[in-house]
């Protein structure tokens, strides 16, 4: 008798898996940004994933230039074929006016929204000499899951020095690759 429903079961179990992969789809999107840093004198903000640096000056970018939203905006656009940097974010910042990169990587989880997908991971990896992200980056992960509607374990970050390797490796900038893992039915 157990070996009988045992079987019935893992039979079962069996068809709802082949019927999950038919009707569920698992995208995984890569974003990258960077921006150089203002000039030492500048008063414009540093954000990056929505927290405020204070030891370095903002970003030469139209907006705040937040390059971890940024990258994540990018990353969606890879999933969805809407245009968020250069389309959504560029119409927001010169018809309203709106700089702040929370805004632009809000409209960017819309559109995935909107194609019926929901966020089951990120990841993000900068890469910068300045600023120091260490005990930033529970706030900086807070940030992202909020936006994002996921749960803290589901946000990982990553930094590195660069090693003087590259320009933002030699403290000109920041730069900023994302990995987002979607699913949708």
């Amino acid at each position: 008798m157990f070996f009988s429903t045992f079987n019935a079961g893992v039979v079962l179990v069996f068809f709802f898996l082949i019927y999950m992969r038919k009707n569920m789809r698992i995208k995984t999107g890569l974003g990258q940004d960077s921006h150089r840093f203002e000039s030492k004198d500048s008063s414009k903000p540093c954000i990056i994933a929505g927290v405020h640096f204070e030891d370095v000056p903002g970003f030469m970018a139209n907006s705040d230039g937040d390059v971890v939203y940024h990258a994540i905006c990018n990353a969606i656009t890879s999933i969805t074929g809407i245009l968020i940097l250069g389309g959504i974010a560029d119409e927001l910042c010169s018809k309203d006016g709106i700089t702040n990169s929370e805004f632009y990587l809000t409209e960017g989880y819309q559109t995935l929204k909107d194609q019926n997908f929901s966020v089951s991971h990120v990841a993000v990896s900068l890469e910068a000499k300045k600023p120091s992200f260490k005990k930033h980056l529970l706030e900086m992960r807070k940030n992202i899951a909020k936006v994002l509607e996921i749960k803290l374990e589901d946000v990982g970050i990553t930094a590195t020095s660069g090693e003087g390797l590259t320009d933002c490796g030699c403290g000109d900038g920041v730069n900023c690759l994302s990995i987002i893992t979607v699913m949708g039915e």
